[in-house]
């Protein structure tokens, strides 16, 4: 629990005034049962109806202000961890965002979803259960037992007798309830992981008729997910009954024995009778702790789980110059005996050597699997090399700060995403970029057509992930996002495959008019793609089977020669 500490360190201050409110209005609610308890015992008796009156008055008086210090010191505790939770939410999203593509596949988009989710809801519901409740219930079983000692101390006893019962049982509980809340959420992650991967593929699952495949699927997960929580619920189930008949069985007692003391004048009715409200008192504040302690349960394992990513270290620092000396006077791009593998078992990438000149274009093709995405992925520097080096501009790229790195990249990637706004914030993408800039970019990217022929051209609204655009039109869109920065360095992953062929051409040929000093990294599958690069890469299990220009590629690589001719049988269409 360091983790919820830390953050409500700023807020110590304002969390003590409503502590403060919140154990004046618990004392006001002691002192009702003794105010009770001397009407009962000397006001009634006296006979007086307006000091009756004024003593009841007084406890009217004490309800109202036990009331209203609850209500205000509440609602200080809302907004301490209403404050609390937002500050850990922003942390964990910007640290979740900053994390390299290798710790962010460790964890797995699902699991960070849900500490976003889950576990940051579980520690807020625990920061704001614990003012309201985790300083009042100690108050009142705290003082309900001083103050019955003191008004008869044999039937306090009998109370007291409980209370090691239920601790042992609380202890014993606890030692399970992490680790099965934390199971728990790991089983949310699964099921978030199947829920995402279905709501994303819908059509194409409705498409295929595997509703009742997918169904099933769900189920499998949403029973493992029951299966742990009937776990957790049954553990942590058994300290509710098991403290509701220890109270209960003392309640018994205390009523027999304070019966047998009455009758025997060793005590007054009315003692025995602010003595049970006390007991009442008591109870609930230990059902109350009861309650706190599954929810501190849940938020431990949650706060765990919170933490593992904000303390995980960056693993893509920038290096230093002295380590990698810039080298001068080299191509922009050199990969120089790159090898990288993504679990170190088999390398994906293996003695990967090509240059390229500034303003240059090269052309990446091979089949599923070969490691073309892989390839662009190391330059941007997603991951870092197993072996070798990746140079622009004569720099190590480990040496270049991430946020300078990532600004000389623009890119469209295939499975790239829209959302929800505006065609113009969806190019602009949060940057500062000028309507004729956005205008030349979708210009480029053969979108301007088809976006000025929407009502509401450049205003129109996508819906999220673009499914109101054809696949064509939504590549075009993430082309004139990538392009409208005028990048160093435009990457294109698959990015042109919904387009036809004489889009595709005009695309093309608008990048080499308008982009002349922008190089330009084009991955695909298609040779019409990039028949047209300066050099061709060409890849298979990783390794590079031959490079060069297209002519070059269809007299002397086999590979090259059989796409081409299946893809085009040998002819060159524009």
């Amino acid at each position: 629990m360091k983790l919820i500490l830390k953050y409500l360190k700023p807020f110590y201050r304002r969390m003590s005034l409503g502590l403060g409110i919140k154990v004046l209005g618990t004392v006001v609610e002691l002192v009702l049962p003794l105010i009770l308890s001397y009407i009962l015992g000397t006001v009634i008796l006296s006979g007086d109806v307006w000091r009756i009156v004024l003593f009841g008055g007084l406890m009217v008086l004490c309800a109202a202000a036990a009331c209203v210090l609850n209500i205000i010191a509440n609602r200080m505790a809302a907004r301490v961890a209403r404050n609390f939770s937002e500050k850990i939410r922003h942390d964990l999203f910007d640290r979740t965002m900053r994390l390299s593509a290798r710790q962010t596949d460790k964890f797995t988009i699902p699991s960070l979803e849900s500490r976003l989710t889950t576990d940051t809801y579980n520690t807020h519901h625990f920061v704001g259960m614990m003012q309201r409740m985790g300083v009042r219930a100690p108050i009142l079983l705290i003082g309900g037992l001083g103050i019955t000692l003191f008004m008869d101390p044999m039937l306090a006893l009998v109370m007291i007798a409980a209370l090691p019962f239920i601790f042992v049982t609380v202890f014993f509980v606890s030692r399970r309830g992490v680790p099965l809340y934390t199971r728990v959420q790991g089983s949310v992650d699964g099921m978030i992981r199947v829920v995402r991967e279905d709501s994303q593929g819908i059509r194409v699952i409705k498409a295929l008729s595997r509703a009742e495949h997918e169904h099933a699927r769900y189920d499998a997960v949403n029973r493992a997910l029951v299966a742990d929580e009937k776990r957790a619920g049954l553990t942590m189930g058994v300290v509710n009954p098991i403290m509701t008949f220890l109270m209960n069985l003392g309640s018994t007692l205390v009523v027999l024995l304070g019966a047998n003391l009455v009758m025997g004048n060793r005590s007054a009715p009315e003692t025995i009778i602010a003595f049970m409200q006390y007991f009442t008192q008591i109870s609930m504040a230990m059902m109350t702790l009861t309650r706190i302690f599954v929810m501190y349960t849940k938020s431990s394992a949650s706060a765990r789980r919170i933490e593992e990513v904000l303390a995980t270290e960056e693993d893509l620092a920038t290096e230093s110059e002295e380590k990698y000396p810039v080298r001068a006077d080299e191509p922009y791009i050199v990969f120089d005996h790159v090898s990288f593998s993504y679990k170190g078992k088999r390398n994906n990438l293996t003695d990967i050597s090509f240059t390229l000149e500034r303003g240059g274009s090269l052309g990446i093709i091979g089949a599923t699997g070969s490691g073309k995405t892989t390839l662009i992925s190391l330059l941007m520097r997603f991951y870092d090399v197993d072996s070798g080096s990746i140079r622009i501009g004569g720099r190590d790229i480990r040496t270049i700060p991430g946020d300078e790195l990532h600004t000389m990249f623009g890119v469209a990637l295939q499975n790239d995403f829209l959302y929800a706004d505006t065609v113009a914030e969806n190019i602009r993408f949060g940057r500062d970029i000028d309507d004729a800039a956005m205008h030349k970019a979708a210009a480029i990217a053969q979108a301007a057509d088809f976006i000025d022929g929407f009502p509401d051209g450049y205003e129109h609204m996508l819906s999220a992930k673009g499914t109101n655009v054809s696949g064509g039109q939504k590549q075009r869109l993430l082309i004139a996002r990538a392009v409208a920065a005028e990048p160093d360095i435009l990457i294109l992953d698959d990015s042109s495959s919904a387009l036809d062929y004489k889009t595709d051409a005009n695309l093309r040929r608008a990048l080499a008019e308008h982009m002349g000093n922008t190089t330009t990294v084009t991955v695909a599958q298609r040779v019409s793609s990039v028949m047209g690069c300066d050099l061709i890469i060409v890849l298979e299990d990783g390794e590079i089977v031959d490079m060069g220009d297209h002519e070059k590629l269809l007299r002397d690589c086999e590979i090259y020669r059989e796409i081409s001719d299946s893809q085009m049988g040998g002819a060159i269409v524009e």
